[in-house]
């Protein structure tokens, strides 16, 4: 028996939320909305606050806040076609860089795990990636091309300089550092529509995506000379859809997250719902199985943008929606 359980509601004061995202060390989230402002948000005793506003740094909606791995830094992206580094290492947050160059609303940013490299989409189509030196200046290693429509979201390997980003176009791209530039090395194909969100599992072996066709797909990494006879390109791995989830969500699946610590993945959905699934335990690598545990009807009263997984604490999950309200939930196993 399974539940998820409300801990918390937050009231951003935004007419919709559209992202929220946990600090490294799993103490704070960073949220963001129609108000142009970030909202910080941490418990003090039992309740949980907004310990900071940071406000100035975009001139319209911002989309997507991301926290850098060593949690001092958070980069957020605007409609504004910026991207803004908030630094608190001086105790509040300061926006010390504004990066310019994409040419319209900048979707998703995503830090990779080094710190070193930042990844930013776009409506423009493209995928910048930045490089950060030791003095915190970003300089821009590379423009990614390779989508034909608006590029929704951007995600890094757990553990390898390896670059997803998912898109309008149906499809999700795979880049790598080839020592002279920034290539695509593979394009996953399979959803019928937007991919909305990405994201790798612990080993970085797989990759879970959900669309606008309201599926969720599994996609497994083969590296060269894999025992299953995949066939691939040079020292590539080849990347293949193993499963695919569809009957569970009636409307777009507008993000999911593979929770590192635990393994289960969650859904946040248009049709204002939650959803947990959890692999079976007998589940193949090359054809897994997962079963759907928990349905939180009306998690939101309005569509369900993001959900956040915390790195620290098994089971605690953060969400946001058109709504204008952030929550926590404790998902749980009762034996």
């Amino acid at each position: 028996m399974y539940s998820l359980k409300t801990v918390a509601k937050l009231d951003a004061q935004d007419d919709r939320v559209w992202h929220v995202s946990w600090n490294p060390s799993g103490t704070l989230v960073a949220s963001c909305g129609t108000s142009k402002n970030i909202r910080i948000w941490g418990k003090e005793g039992e309740n949980w606050v907004c310990k900071s506003l940071l406000q100035d740094g975009h001139q319209r909606t911002i989309r997507c806040v991301a926290w850098s791995p060593c949690g001092n830094l958070l980069a957020s992206t605007s409609f504004d076609a910026t991207t803004c580094i908030w630094d608190r290492r001086k105790g509040e947050f300061e926006c010390t860089t504004t990066l310019e160059g994409h040419e319209n609303e900048v979707k998703f940013a995503a830090w990779a795990p080094s710190g070193n490299l930042l990844a930013t989409c776009s409506r423009d189509k493209s995928v910048w990636v930045w490089e950060v030196d030791d003095d915190d200046d970003f300089e821009c290693a590379s423009v990614l091309s390779n989508h034909t429509q608006d590029v929704k979201r951007v995600t890094w390997h757990p553990h390898d300089e390896i670059l997803a980003s998912a898109s309008y176009d149906n499809t999700i791209k795979l880049y790598k550092d080839d020592g002279d530039d920034w290539v695509c090395f593979d394009t996953l194909e399979s959803h019928e529509s937007t991919v909305w969100g990405i994201c790798f599992d612990t080993t970085g072996s797989r990759l879970v995506s959900s669309s606008d066709d309201r599926t969720v797909k599994i996609w497994q990494e083969y590296k060269p000379g894999n025992q299953e006879g995949i066939v691939t390109s040079g020292n590539d791995s080849k990347w293949k859809c193993v499963c695919t989830l569809a009957g569970y969500h009636s409307r777009p699946v507008y993000d999911v997250k593979w929770c590192h610590l635990t393994g289960l993945m969650a859904t946040a959905c248009g049709d204002d719902s939650i959803r947990i699934f959890k692999e079976e335990d007998s589940s193949d690598k090359n054809n897994p199985t997962f079963e759907l545990v928990v349905t939180e009807k009306k998690a939101h009263s309005q569509d369900v943008n993001g959900v956040s997984w915390n790195s620290k604490v098994d089971g605690l999950l953060a969400s946001c929606s058109d709504d204008g309200e952030i929550k926590l939930f404790q998902f749980s196993e009762q034996t």
